[in-house]
């Protein structure tokens, strides 16, 4: 099947069709760009969303890393990364698709152009030689008509008895001189017939067949191509898909991660003030003054009874108005966080602390670069002055040792705040009530008096008292086992005075949880620690010895 030789008379609708493919071709270029367009601007604004709803988080007020919280932050990486693909497939359809049609679509029209150059100049030829050919034809058949007529001519004259002589041989002569023009002509024309049958057959069976072969192999060539532009569009998106597949398993990881209980347990981490709930109010007896005796002294007895209840009274009524369970008014915040709830300004001291050992690692890299400076310049004096170092090394010198007393003092607030919410169980309890009480300063709710009396008074103690003295010395005996756990979660115990445990390990309780999200454990070792409580399944035995129960 060739165009040469089915379609030899076709030229104007191979002219079309070929034009028409070149068409057709830019048409698929034009809807390859409007799709990249589209890919560009859907990844543009997939990042404008990531970027909208990242959180924009300061370095001193940091929102709680809550697991909900992080597998949104995972989500929004994840979908940055599928816009990152996006991007990707545009870049490659550019490259691959659109770029290639563009390049072969300007050569398939410099191609075109050329054959259809060619074919017109060969027809050019051709009709220029079929021009001559009708020229010697006319010529040839003028000459013929003329020999004709003085054929005739010659033979009227030959056939008059008037006609003389000389008129006879001059017919004769110009019939001699007609017939051979017309033989020089026929000749003429034979062989112009000859060369023009000659350029006829090249021209259809070999020129036409030749430039339309090039067109055909053109056109197919323009088919190839677009079949390959359709495979790369949409290999420039299959090879993006394994990572995209990847962002949504990300996505779908980062929901599975979510945790209720360890939200829960933030919540508690975070708003934990460290203070004892307040205890039970004392009864105050309004009815004494109705009771009165004969006796003066009873009377007067009496008198002070009731004038310290009107104290009482007062102390008690102001002092729950103004610090109601034990929150105190807020004022100006204290360099050691004070004026914060226990727990809260554990958290704060930490951190401050842990701020201030970065300052002063940087510090402490800083003056060993000094040093390592300086000891070049000594070496080598060409490349600096050693004493040009000195202002910065003593300024260094003296932000590590203002860097450690900062971190010295803070230290001693942090132990004096662990010091006092520290120690658990009931002699805990029982050493801060007996302190509390003989000191008269502070209650369980926070707020000051000076009357000892006044205090709120705490749970009863079920071990009788004890003296610090004592305390420092119970840890000696071994405490009693109140219930068992089962390890629901595995737990790595690095931090001091935890205990590490294992999923589905099952240990001896030894003391509940006081409300700070850790239960005290021992092993069957006796190796003993506090593990979250969140992390276990507690089961406790009522009657069991060293049960603490508060009435």
């Amino acid at each position: 099947m060739s165009w040469g030789t089915e379609l030899w008379d076709q030229f104007d609708s191979l002219d079309k069709h070929t034009q028409w493919g070149i068409d057709f071709l830019e048409r698929y270029a034009k809807f390859v760009k409007e799709r990249i367009e589209i890919e560009q601007n859907y990844a543009k604004q997939l990042r404008n969303l990531v970027k909208k709803y990242c959180p924009k988080r300061s370095s001193k007020d940091e929102e709680p890393r809550f697991t909900s919280c992080i597998a949104f932050f995972n989500i929004l990486n994840e979908l940055n990364d599928y816009a990152g693909q996006r991007e990707v497939v545009a870049e490659e359809m550019a490259h691959r698709v659109y770029g290639e049609l563009m390049r072969y679509a300007h050569d398939l029209k410099t191609e075109r152009k050329m054959s259809i150059f060619k074919r017109d100049e060969k027809l050019n030829n051709t009709l220029t030689c079929a021009g001559n050919r009708w020229i010697i034809k006319k010529k040839f058949e003028r000459e013929c008509r003329e020999a004709e007529k003085a054929q005739q001519s010659y033979e009227r004259l030959d056939n008059d008895t008037n006609a003389t002589k000389a008129d006879v041989e001059k017919a004769k002569q110009q019939l001699n001189l007609r017939t051979h023009m017309a033989d020089e002509n026929k000749n003429e024309y034979a062989a112009q017939l000859q060369n023009f049958n000659g350029e006829q057959h090249k021209h259809f069976y070999v020129v036409i067949p030749q430039i339309y072969k090039q067109l055909q192999e053109m056109d197919e060539r323009r088919t190839i191509k677009l079949s390959e532009c359709y495979r790369g569009f949409a290999d420039s998106e299959r090879k993006v898909i394994p990572i995209i597949s990847k962002c949504l398993e990300g996505m779908i990881l980062a929901a599975k991660s979510v945790d209720e209980r360890r939200d829960s347990q933030m919540v508690v981490d975070s708003f934990k003030s460290g203070f004892e709930p307040p205890g039970d109010f004392p009864f105050e007896d309004y009815s004494q003054h109705i009771y009165r005796t004969i006796s003066d002294g009873t009377i007067s007895a009496s008198k002070q009874e009731i004038g310290k209840v009107d104290a009482k009274t007062t102390v008690g009524k102001a002092k729950g108005k103004l610090w109601l369970f034990g929150k105190k008014p807020k004022g100006p915040a204290l360099e050691d966080f004070s004026h914060l709830p226990p727990e809260q300004r554990r958290k704060k001291l930490q951190q401050r602390i842990d701020e201030l050992n970065r300052e002063l690692q940087k510090e402490s890299d800083q003056k060993e670069a000094l040093n390592k400076m300086k000891d070049v310049y000594e070496k080598n004096p060409q490349m600096g002055d050693p004493g040009s170092l000195q202002p910065k090394l003593a300024e260094t010198m003296n932000n590590i040792d203002r860097l450690r007393m900062e971190i010295h003092k803070n230290e001693a607030w942090l132990s004096e705040v662990e010091g006092k919410t520290g120690g658990r169980g009931d002699r805990r309890h029982s050493s801060d009530i007996n302190h509390l009480v003989t000191q008269g300063r502070e209650s369980p709710e926070g707020s000051y008096t000076d009357d000892a009396n006044q205090e709120v008074r705490g749970p009863p103690q079920q071990h009788g008292h004890h003296s610090e003295f004592d305390d420092e010395f119970e840890d000696d005996d071994p405490l009693p086992a109140i219930g068992h756990c089962k390890a629901i979660y595995p737990f790595d115990g690095h931090n001091e005075g935890t205990l590490a445990m294992k999923e589905g390990e099952v240990l001896y309780i030894i003391e509940e949880d006081k409300g700070d999200g850790w239960t005290r454990a021992r092993r069957q070792n006796g190796e003993e620690g506090y593990v979250p409580t969140s992390y276990i399944d507690v089961t406790l035995e009522k009657n069991s010895k060293g049960a603490v129960t508060y009435i």
